[in-house]
């Protein structure tokens, strides 16, 4: 398995590859790779550190497919977008006779531009190890948007006959089934009650008079082709439902979470009534009892505590209230917005463990520092109070 880690070298990010023996300089595949200049593929180099060997992809200004997606589902225009991306890298290495079970799956490894919305993949020249589609697929099946089935039963049946086929299924098969988000309609609730109560409808069975004496190989084929059709549709229909199921119960989970909790409690002391007093002297001990005044505490409310950034002014940017928050320059990626053209659209990440708050870079392209020491991308450090947090030339304190 390839032993990997982000870095930060002058003015570039990269993901940096250690390779387990000492490469040939001179192969076809090490020559055209680290040469450059083939579209959709990362930018490589060949470095030599310590007497080990290190391949360095240069991924400035990119997001990972496992950053971009740890939060939202992945929609059928991506999809598409994917597989388009996927054929155009398959070309490409086929012009240049590079063997295309060397690219790398894992979502993690698979970067996108969010400007140009172009798709970028790590090649490792010789590779022999597993390339990691099957983790790809797995990935899309935990994210993929539920609301269309017709993407779902897209990736279900990508991810099934992948398990038959192995990588023979990436060479043409894989894009034939992609059609199906061509021809599938979009998600609609009105269509998606129709197909619901289409396939609750069993077929109605066939008298045995009726039957043909002897069937030919074709008709067998056909017949056998429903009967797997209907059963993959229960399939879907089964994932389906615990998919949804499953979010249903994380939402419910979540509102009960963050729903709050009283803060004090009114308790009502039961009434002492006394009877009416006889005699002046019970009189006047009643109305000396009266007359003194009895101190009620008061109960104040402690003010609510909470971490948060800060500018350099005091004023309050953005609270931290959740478990994990992302700070950039783009409003569909971002939940604090900052805009400054230092800022990457998605500069920094936010997270809370157990009860301590992480900053984490997102491979931003003029880094994330704290208290005058940049992190490397994708790298995690502990925030204390007070630290000094800068994303780009943006400066905030944690609180």
């Amino acid at each position: 398995m390839l032993q990997s880690e982000y870095i930060r070298n002058l003015n570039c990010n990269y993901e940096r590859v250690l390779l387990d023996k000492k490469p040939e300089e001179n192969r076809y595949q090490y020559c055209i790779v680290t040469r450059g200049g083939i579209r959709g593929l990362l930018p490589c180099s060949l470095r030599y550190i310590n007497g080990q060997a290190y391949l360095y992809y240069d991924i400035s200004s990119t997001q990972s497919v496992a950053q971009l997606y740890a939060r939202k589902a992945i929609g059928r225009q991506w999809m598409k977008d994917f597989l388009w991306g996927m054929r155009r890298i398959k070309q490409e290495l086929g012009r240049f006779l590079l063997d295309d079970a060397n690219l790398l799956w894992y979502p993690e490894q698979i970067f996108q531009d969010l400007e140009k919305n172009d798709f970028y993949f790590l090649y490792v020249p010789y590779y022999e190890e597993e390339n990691g589609f099957g983790k790809l697929l797995d990935y899309l099946v935990e994210h993929i948007d539920y609301e269309d089935e017709g993407l779902v039963e897209c990736i279900y049946k990508m991810h099934e006959q992948f398990g038959l086929l192995g990588n023979i299924y990436l060479e043409e098969r894989i894009f034939e089934d992609g059609k199906l988000l061509e021809h599938s309609t979009e998600p609609n609730e009105e269509c998606s009650a129709e197909r619901n109560a289409a396939d609750k409808l069993e077929p109605e069975p066939i008298p045995a008079d009726d039957l043909p004496i002897k069937m030919t190989d074709s008709e067998r084929y056909a017949e056998r082709e429903q009967d797997v059709s209907r059963e993959n549709k229960k399939g879907i229909r089964y994932f389906l439902d615990g998919k949804r199921k499953k979010q249903k119960e994380e939402r419910e989970q979540i509102r009960s979470q963050t729903g709050r909790m009283m803060q004090g409690y009114a308790v009502c002391e039961e009434t002492n009534y006394r009877e009416a007093p006889r005699g002046k002297e019970q009189i006047n001990e009643q109305m000396e009892e009266l007359g003194r005044t009895m101190y009620m505490e008061e109960c104040r409310e402690e003010p609510e505590e909470f971490n948060g950034l800060f500018n350099e002014n005091g004023k309050e940017v953005l609270r931290l209230d959740r478990r994990s928050v992302i700070l950039g320059k783009k409003k569909e990626e971002a939940d604090c917005v900052l805009e400054d053209s230092s800022v990457s659209r998605m500069h920094a990440r936010i997270t809370k463990e157990k009860d301590s708050f992480y900053l984490e870079d997102l491979n931003s392209t003029n880094g994330t520092w704290k208290n005058g020491l940049r992190l490397q991308p994708y790298e995690k450090r502990k925030l204390e109070k007070e630290d000094e947090i800068k994303l780009g030339k943006v400066v905030l304190f944690y609180r």
